[in-house]
């Protein structure tokens, strides 16, 4: 079971919530490689922020259990850990 508070505390976080979002809109729509808006890389282009402010927030999103990161050759791509968004439903419904 997520631990909801920590789910809710990560996307408290304006910042936070804009890359969980484009991580899921990239999910959801495919995004090419080309625009690799689920790489670190690609994130801290999207919103005009370092590597490292990036990785910050990134971190914060997998501690909650948001995403799920995996590295791929140099780059580290995210993608919304789907367990948590059914979570996240069942939670609103009820």
């Amino acid at each position: 079971m997520t631990d909801m508070a920590k789910v809710f505390k990560a996307l408290g976080d304006p910042t936070r919530l804009a890359i969980f979002e484009l991580v899921r809109e990239c999910g959801r729509d495919g995004c090419t490689e080309d625009e690799a808006a689920d790489s670190l890389s690609g994130i801290a282009e999207r919103f005009s922020l370092s590597l490292s402010t990036v990785s910050h927030h990134v971190k914060e999103l997998r501690t909650s259990g948001l995403i799920i990161c995996e590295k791929q050759g140099q780059r580290l791509y995210c993608r919304v850990a789907p367990e948590v968004l059914e979570e996240l439903g069942r939670f609103a419904r009820a």
